[in-house]
């Protein structure tokens, strides 16, 4: 369950090759307590900076892949202007939502982002019939994005969706802060969480299939840099010039490759439409194949951009309620929910810290679910959940810091306020997301799939019910969507519930995969229930104290703990511990060593955001 589809290309973060003085050390055990920083040190304020850079450029694809879809659905396809707003309400609501879950949610090292769960099924609700964008809104030539009529079109589609996600986010924030995560996820295995998150990854081949198709050439070239820098050169280290008080001037070697994959593979491929473009390669006529490839189809949306921008609740209008999107939306919100409490772990692992107790993961829930909410009144289209590309990278920086990630929410924060930063991702080539699209849904789709690691698959049973599942969630959203008058039930709420359930892959494959799972006769050993409830206890023999991790800050833990009555509510954390003395970030005498500024950590394991 750690390694879900939020992993995209930081898969191999945690295994990354530890080189000191040329040789290497594959020690999984070596690698894990050497960290130079653990979740309750500060390291300096420089680094704090270096390292959150890193860490939103790792969130870079995924942030804004989502409104880049979500657009197609709200016929925002020809409005550069509206798009640029949407990626700096996203960013924006990302950096808050960061903050509320470092500081008092679960407390670890962890970024809040988009998430590709909701995506699904709020694409399933804006292709309902009376959502679907009218035909002028897909002709450029005649879309006046000024126009009254046009900003209505969008503008309804966004606050449908705006009231779907808060309301089902209220059922996230009730299951969190109850602490009645655990017993869904006593009902939930690896031969459900399978297929509901492959799926999502596979339900989106359209969304890819036409951006790719705009001009394959370029889509083709931008998914093999892509491939080449996460697959092929994620253990090449570059020299860059570097300068500390110890060394002086000196060479170190950055794994530039493997931390920034997507933004490099994106960076070239933009660059050669756009020397493309200005060599009048590319065509100009609109109706002509690659024109879509060129990069000057929006040279007016950086320059009517305006530099400050400050997104605000309700900017898209009063937020209106449909039953079909919120039940499609609770559909999401339970994914997502399962997917972070394993992020959590993971997290806990990388950053040195140990397990979360369950009033941090009910905690971290009920934040997630705020988080949704803050993103549906904010109007991003979409929700919030825990980032596992950057629970990765700390393998790589070897800093654990939770003050880094807050730096990270900080960054955010100031890149939504800054509209031309949202404007300029509005002008990369169709074809160039298309390619990206090719490679991340791709691995989320595989990585939905590796959840079967923990379940025996030379069982005829776990067989038909993976299979079962998958088949079912593709073919039965297919037929619905060529044949929507088949639902006719006479009730028209229930018609449009069932049309967004029934539409939505993953929805569709989860729902055979939990019946199934939890009614055919298995053993929990066959059913991957053990294996996977071992992975999530599995904890690191070098561990900080659970209270200095996981207590609320500025003395509110020892505000609570003074009644006794309020240890019992779900959230809250124990009563009073005598913390231990530090059990270690490194499992030698020199733990503390990497600690100096800069100076002792190893130039691989101190990762800066070089790339800028």
């Amino acid at each position: 369950m750690f390694i879900c589809w939020k992993w995209t290309f930081s898969l191999h973060f945690c295994d990354l090759p530890d080189t000191k003085h040329g040789q290497m050390d594959t020690s999984t055990e070596g690698e894990s307590s050497k960290l130079a920083y653990c979740v309750t040190d500060v390291p300096p304020w420089y680094l704090c900076i270096l390292l959150g850079i890193q860490h939103c450029l790792t969130a870079f694809g995924g942030i804004i892949a989502i409104p880049l879809i979500l657009s197609q659905g709200l016929c925002l396809q020809h409005d550069g202007i509206t798009q640029s707003h949407l990626i700096s309400t996203i960013f924006f609501v990302s950096g808050i939502c960061t903050l509320l879950q470092v500081t008092f949610g679960i407390r670890l090292p962890i970024l809040q982002g988009g998430t590709f769960t909701l995506l699904a099924p709020s694409m399933a609700m804006l292709s309902m019939p009376e959502w679907t964008c009218p035909a002028w809104t897909q002709n450029a030539s005649l879309v006046n994005t000024s126009s009254p009529e046009f900003v209505e079109v969008w503008q309804s589609r966004m606050r449908a969706l705006q009231g779907s996600i808060m309301v089902g986010s209220l059922f996230q924030v009730f299951v969190g802060f109850s602490g009645l995560i655990g017993l869904f996820m006593r009902f939930i295995g690896p031969l459900t969480i399978a297929p509901t998150i492959s799926l999502i990854g596979l339900s989106l081949f359209d969304s890819a299939g036409a951006n790719a198709g705009y001009h394959w050439g370029i889509s083709a070239m931008t998914t093999a840099l892509i491939t080449l820098f996460s697959q092929y050169l994620r253990h090449i280290p570059v020299p860059f010039p570097m300068y500390n008080k110890d060394k002086k001037l000196h060479i170190s070697r950055v794994y530039v490759f493997q931390i920034l994959p997507v933004l490099l593979g994106i960076t070239l491929s933009w660059l050669v439409c756009y020397i493309l473009t200005t060599n009048n390669v590319l065509p100009a006529e609109p109706e002509k194949y690659g024109y879509m490839a060129r990069t000057d189809l929006k040279g007016d949306v950086i320059s009517k951009a305006p530099w400050i921008t400050f997104p605000y609740p309700g900017q898209w209008g009063m937020p209106t309620v449909s039953l079909a999107g919120v039940v499609g939306i609770l559909a999401g919100v339970i994914s997502s929910m399962i997917e972070s409490v394993g992020d959590y772990h993971a997290c806990a692992r990388l950053s040195g810290a140990p397990p979360p107790p369950k009033h941090a993961i009910n905690r971290g829930i009920g934040i997630e679910g705020l988080g949704c909410l803050l993103a549906g009144a904010w109007g991003t289209g979409n929700g919030t959940t825990s980032y596992s590309e950057n629970v990765g990278a700390l393998g790589i920086t070897k800093v654990g810091s939770r003050m880094v990630i807050v730096a990270s929410g900080v960054l955010m924060v100031v890149m939504g306020v800054f509209g031309k930063v949202g404007a300029i991702f509005t002008t990369i080539p169709s074809p160039v997301i298309g390619g990206m699209f090719m490679v991340m849904f791709g691995v989320i789709s595989a990585a939905g799939v590796s959840n079967l690691q923990y379940a025996d698959m030379n069982s005829s049973r776990n067989l038909f019910v993976f299979g079962f599942s998958m088949f079912s969630g593709l073919v039965i959203p297919n037929w619905i969507l060529k044949n929507p008058a088949a639902i006719a039930t006479g009730v028209v709420e229930l018609d449009q519930v069932l049309q967004v359930l029934l539409t939505t892959s993953m929805f569709v494959g989860g729902f055979f995969g939990f019946i199934l799972d939890n009614t055919i006769p298995g053993s929990k050993h066959e059913r991957g229930i053990l294996a996977w409830n071992k992975a999530h206890e599995d904890d690191s023999s070098n561990t900080l104290e659970s209270g200095e991790v996981y207590n609320l800050p500025f003395g509110i833990s020892s505000y609570l703990s003074s009644s006794s009555w309020l240890r019992y509510i779900p959230f809250c954390p124990p009563g009073p511990r005598v913390p231990s003395s530090l059990r270690g970030c490194a499992a030698d005498s020199n733990a503390l060593e990497p600690k100096q500024p800069l100076g002792h950590p190893e130039p691989s394991q101190i990762i800066i955001g070089v790339a800028l």
